[in-house]
């Protein structure tokens, strides 16, 4: 019997995301890692910078989660509140942390570094550091929370410092067969296939290109063999109807 693939969380911290000022990147790069590592990313929320909801969303997702990743509001702004939330959410105090204190003063020199850079040294009691290669300021690991920054290239440079931490379980596999065919026309037997192979996911995802509809097919599954049978069953079904046909697999 196959163990079941730890799983996760990304929670999306700021207001700039919510009102579509910013555009997040950071969402399917983290996806493609952790399924690189074997770990299920199986939501994702984006909340505002609002320190309730936070709180709230951090405390029941790190007990439905294996695993929950924050991006943003780890900053010197007024509206950086991230820190401070998670530290309630985990009933624990926020502290002036001296190993991120020392890594500021490097990195700035005493005379730059002021209050509101000092306050990216406040992390929540018992968390240990992220490493911050990019622009110094850590993030931090509290029990099963990663918390870092909202900035691609930093987060991206956090994560991998981590990555080795991380447990997961047998890589997601996927393949996709995609042809000139509308969903209608075989939503009824791709449900039958769906019912008879309950270990593979299958989507259907409609698309139009040049100037013709069809349809892509994607199977997803940790287990090969199954996938295979799956996506048997869904050609032969294609090509009963088309011999226009394309498939294509990854890791995914």
């Amino acid at each position: 019997m196959q163990v079941p693939s730890p799983t996760a969380c990304l929670i999306v911290v700021g207001n700039e995301i919510l009102s579509g000022r910013t555009q997040d990147q950071n969402v399917a790069w983290i996806a493609k890692e952790l399924n690189e590592i074997g770990i299920r990313l199986r939501q994702v929320r984006v909340i505002p910078d609002d320190t309730q909801i936070i709180v709230d969303t951090v405390g029941a997702c790190r007990h439905a989660f294996t695993y929950v990743f924050t991006t943003g509001g780890i900053g010197p702004t007024h509206d950086d509140i991230t820190s401070a939330a998670i530290a309630q959410a985990f009933g624990v105090g926020l502290e002036r942390n001296r190993e991120a204190e020392a890594i500021l003063q490097r990195h700035y020199g005493q005379e730059k570094l002021n209050a509101a850079r000092l306050k990216m040294a406040d992390i929540p009691a018992g968390a240990s550091l992220i490493l911050n290669p990019v622009s110094a300021a850590p993030g931090f690991r509290i029990e099963n929370a990663y918390v870092m920054a909202g900035v691609p290239a930093i987060m991206q440079a956090m994560f991998t410092g981590f990555r080795h931490e991380l447990r997961g379980g047998a890589k997601m596999l996927s393949k996709t067969l995609s042809a000139y065919i509308t969903e209608g026309v075989i939503a009824e037997r791709l449900g039958a296939i769906q019912e008879e192979c309950p270990d593979v996911e299958i989507g259907s995802y409609p698309f139009m290109r040049q100037h013709r509809f069809g349809t892509s097919l994607v199977t997803r599954s940790t287990d090969a063999a199954k996938l295979d049978a799956a996506c048997r069953r869904i050609k032969d079904l294609l090509l009963g109807l088309t011999q226009d046909v394309v498939e294509e697999d990854w890791a995914a």
